[in-house]
């Protein structure tokens, strides 16, 4: 992509997502991912229903009276974005790719999180770490992110989801909140990784699909490729009997899926391309509330 062009790519996502992070996700986003971290405040006399876990054996000891320790909830968060830049991401048949889509929905949670004076940071990942963005703060390096999420072109076409979650367990030494940015297209077994990274942190998916990979259109003889191996077939969509198999596999696929997401403890969210992810991220918020 050209530079002025480029420029411009950036500008527009810019205003969109700036403008939904402030007016439509700002208190949403705030409550949704509190900060993890508990700093000391001070101490105060035990009332009855305090948890006694919490009581200060030695200033209680000193008053003869129980003592609590009161916490503050550290607000600071560090935000880190697990993006999918695989070759299944380049497609798109009615609105928009799914790389498009999934780079503005990056973009509005990396706003959410500039505007709660969080850190954010970027893992691209394929079959393989394509590129760390350590989390820092400020509209430089937001701008720097975006210009990344457009513009950045993958060394492999395939997907390792298991890889990604496992480099961002080990690369982030403190508890951050992560988004799983993927269409989760992947033949791998990736549950253990998910449910270790969710243990270390608060980890959060967010899936994009196309319609077209839901439901195939009743348009006769079609070429097929597979946009990580290369492979290509022809099928038959004017068959009744393809189209439903075609159907039943897309069901099992989103069944598995979600037994995995459930059974990691992973909040999350599914948006299709033709769809308003606006109202997708609003529904994760406040299911998280």
């Amino acid at each position: 992509m050209e530079t002025s062009e480029l420029l411009k790519k950036v500008r527009q996502i810019e205003i969109k997502s700036r403008g939904l992070s402030s007016n439509i996700f700002a208190g949403q986003y705030h409550t949704a991912f509190k900060g993890r971290g508990m700093a000391f405040s001070e101490v105060r006399e035990y009332q009855f229903g305090d948890d006694i876990r919490d009581i200060d054996w030695n200033v209680t000891a000193r008053f003869n009276k129980p003592y609590i320790k009161v916490f503050e909830e550290e607000r600071e968060l560090t935000v880190m974005l697990l993006v999918d830049v695989s070759g299944s991401l380049e497609f798109g048949t009615i609105k928009q790719m799914k790389k498009e889509m999934l780079t503005e929905i990056a973009a509005t949670l990396a706003f959410s999180a500039i505007q709660n004076n969080d850190k954010i940071g970027v893992i691209f990942f394929s079959d393989r770490i394509e590129k760390f963005i350590p989390p820092k703060k400020g509209r430089k390096h937001i701008l720097y992110i975006i210009r990344e999420l457009i513009d950045f072109h993958a060394e492999s076409r395939r997907t390792d989801i298991r890889l990604g979650l496992e480099y961002l367990t080990n690369v982030m030494k403190r508890r951050c909140t992560a988004f799983l940015l993927s269409d989760f297209i992947d033949q791998g077994d990736f549950k253990n990784a998910m449910v270790i990274a969710n243990r270390k942190h608060d980890l959060v998916a967010v899936q994009v699909y196309d319609r077209r990979v839901e439901e195939l259109p009743a348009i006769g003889m079609i070429k097929i490729k597979d946009a990580e191996t290369g492979h290509e077939q022809w099928i038959d969509t004017s068959s009744r009997a393809v189209r439903s198999a075609h159907r039943h596999w897309w069901k099992e696929k989103q069944a598995t899926l979600n037994e995995v997401f459930t059974k990691s403890n992973v909040d999350n969210v599914s948006v299709r391309t033709d769809g308003d992810y606006v109202k997708a991220l609003m529904t994760l918020f406040a299911k998280r509330n």
